[in-house]
């Protein structure tokens, strides 16, 4: 099993920045890939980034050029830095870890984007 803790959320105004962090412990040797969710009131939870054991990201749409997937193997550690963040960023983002016929995910961290 692999267990996911994420950090970083909290209230920051349109325009500013914020850091969350993803805390892989557990069978961290099996997982292929990490990623980052998040799920607005209301909406469908969506992708927002991830990046392949390989170190290969990709970002949806909305957060190119925003959003910056990063890891520490070393830590077994997911960040994802949030540039110029906009209200409509406002969300529970949860880390997701995936691995052969698995997929867990964290218990998420609210980020709140003010206008």
């Amino acid at each position: 099993q692999v267990q996911l803790v994420e950090s970083g959320g909290g209230l920051v105004q349109a325009g500013g920045s914020l850091r969350l962090s993803c805390a892989a412990s557990g069978s961290v040797f099996s997982i292929t890939s990490m990623g980052w969710y998040r799920q607005a009131p209301g909406k469908q939870r969506e992708s927002v980034a991830a990046i392949t054991r390989g170190g290969t990201a990709t970002y949806a749409e909305s957060v190119k050029g925003r959003f910056t997937i990063s890891r520490d193997s070393a830590k077994n550690t997911v960040y994802l830095q949030m540039n110029s963040l906009k209200p409509e960023d406002t969300a529970v983002y949860y880390c997701k870890a995936l691995g052969p016929g698995y997929g867990y995910w964290g218990q998420g961290t609210q980020v709140t984007v003010s206008s």
